[in-house]
């Protein structure tokens, strides 16, 4: 068991709160806002209702009101802060002072580099993004991005921690724009928005591709063995059979577009039709309950067919 600090109790920072007490560290939750701090123990209470180990999860959380309380004696420090990077270079030279030089210290950020907020840190080279698909404590896979000074060790030490709290973490080998995920779902985006916009299928129709077409396969194997599969004998064939066609669709979508207000404001209102904006809390609970048992199955049934 260690001792971990959550820096930053929004919706990611509570998610990760849950995600370590569950692993049975210690937790320390500090934000500049004590409603968010007591929220986040909230939401960790909230999401354990029914479950027999509630009591002795919980437990393991305290909330630190001064970030110097937070941070002291901790073994890791996950970040959470807004995605903004003043917020995160005034909170990094901050932390360069109070946490011990051993310590590693992995931000969430959805896409700002660590290079950008540690580089003038003492302690830069233990610091690294860790950045989760949101909720963590629900979608396993993270995303471990070093700067150019992050130390091998710290790297390792992340891998570690990540595996040993059930998630399922990936290295990156280098800083990225958007890192690995946020570019996947870049280019399915794009290409959903323009089918759209160019009159080609609703919106509703192009979630139902993915819905109840492409998410069924990419639920349990990625692209790379989706294509191994759809050919006799594997990526090679797809490739030779498939690529110039693949070559040519992308050379039609080399042309980025932005999303046009007309064109959001259309998608919001098939939507709102859809789901009107008072139910969107509700909706958030039946995903978060769609993704509870759909990874509960899914581990089920690795288990039972192999992985």
């Amino acid at each position: 068991m260690s001792r971990v600090a959550i820096i930053g109790c929004g919706v990611v920072g509570s998610s990760w709160t849950l995600v370590f007490a569950r692993a049975g560290h210690d937790v320390v939750v500090h934000d500049p806002s004590p409603e968010s701090a007591e929220a986040a123990v909230a939401f960790v209470a909230t999401s354990l209702t029914g479950t027999p180990d509630a009591e002795a999860v919980l437990a393991r959380i305290r909330i630190a009101p001064t970030l110097e309380e937070a941070v002291a004696g901790v073994d890791y420090v996950q970040e959470s802060a807004p995605e903004r990077l003043p917020i995160k270079q005034a909170l990094y030279a901050r932390l360069d002072s109070l946490v011990a030089p051993s310590v590693v210290i992995g931000s969430s950020t959805s896409g700002l580099p660590a290079s950008s907020f540690t580089e003038t840190l003492a302690t830069r080279g233990r610091c690294l993004v860790v950045h989760p698909v949101n909720p963590p404590h629900l979608i396993p896979l993270v995303e471990l991005v070093p700067a150019p000074w992050t130390l091998p060790e710290a790297m390792e030490f992340a891998d570690a921690l990540m595996k040993a709290a059930g998630q399922e973490p990936i290295r990156l080998s280098r800083e990225i724009n958007g890192f690995v995920v946020n570019r996947l779902q870049s280019a399915l985006l794009g290409e959903a928005f323009r089918l759209v916009e160019d009159g080609i299928v609703s919106a509703g129709d192009v979630d139902k591709a993915v819905a109840d077409g492409l998410g069924l396969r990419w639920f349990f194997m990625g692209p790379f063995e989706t294509i191994d599969l759809n050919a006799a004998t594997g990526v090679a064939e797809y490739c030779k059979n498939l690529g110039p066609m693949y070559y040519g669709l992308a050379k039609e979508q080399a042309d980025p577009r932005e999303w046009s207000p007309p064109l959001v404001s259309a998608i919001e209102a098939d939507r709102r039709a859809a789901i009107p904006a008072g139910d969107l809390p509700a909706r958030r609970l039946w995903r978060d309950r769609w993704l509870a048992a759909l990874v509960g199955a899914k581990a089920r049934l690795r288990e039972e067919f192999g992985r």
